[in-house]
């Protein structure tokens, strides 16, 4: 039945494929397709496979480097806080942040400190390992840690939610904020596909309950180089 209804979305997907709307390239100097599908129909693009912890550290992730510019003296963490502040904080020496005002939308909160937010990986760095990050080379998966070169990667959130969550997939967790549910299931899909990650039967049987739940909700992916 499953491997039925899989067949059919792609089948869908691949019908709406003249539909997919183009968006502007993050990153200079290299061509980016960017890929616009209805939210059931992106669940099964998800490759399915079991998914397989042995062997994870956190440290298999080197994060955070020095982000997009390695020249201002700020780490990804802080260039994701500074692009995404509603109000700007001051830059001190050191690229410590002071000031500022941030949404975090998982609980609907606001925040006036930088150190009262984490930035979430929105996939999980275990969870990606799970899904095949194990697989890749330490450049890949550094890369995937810092990926700034588009928004859903890295969101700041209170640390309060993102701890809550830790490395648990929709199936598992999902933001205190029900009203973002279908903008953070999303998110999520777009992570993994842009990634080429997979997910396992009980992940999938979520993010299809989700799709149905949010019939207007589409997700926009670029696949990471």
């Amino acid at each position: 039945m499953i491997k039925n209804l899989r067949r059919a979305a792609l089948a869908t997907a691949l019908l709406l494929a003249p539909l997919v709307t183009p968006a502007p390239a993050h990153a200079q100097h290299r061509p980016v397709e960017t890929y616009t599908l209805p939210m059931a129909a992106s669940v099964h693009l998800l490759p399915l496979a079991a998914e397989v912890r042995e062997g994870y550290q956190r440290t298999s992730f080197k994060h955070w480097n020095t982000g997009q510019n390695p020249t201002d003296g700020c780490n990804t963490r802080a260039e994701v806080l500074l692009a995404e502040a509603v109000e700007q904080p001051q830059v001190l020496p050191g690229c410590k942040l002071s000031g500022g005002r941030w949404w975090s939308y998982y609980d609907a909160r606001w925040l006036t400190s930088a150190s009262a937010l984490d930035v979430d990986h929105m996939v999980p760095l275990a969870e990606a390992w799970d899904s095949g990050a194990s697989q890749w080379t330490a450049e890949r998966r550094e890369a995937y840690a810092n990926d700034l070169a588009v928004h859903p990667s890295l969101v700041g959130v209170s640390a309060a939610s993102n701890r809550s969550k830790a490395d648990q997939d929709p199936a598992e967790w999902l933001p205190p904020a029900v009203e973002v549910t279908c903008r953070y299931t999303a998110e999520w899909i777009a992570t993994k596909l842009r990634w080429g990650l997979t997910a396992d039967a009980a992940e999938l049987e979520a993010l299809t309950q989700h799709a149905e739940a949010c019939p207007g909700t589409t997700v926009t992916y670029e696949p990471a180089p």
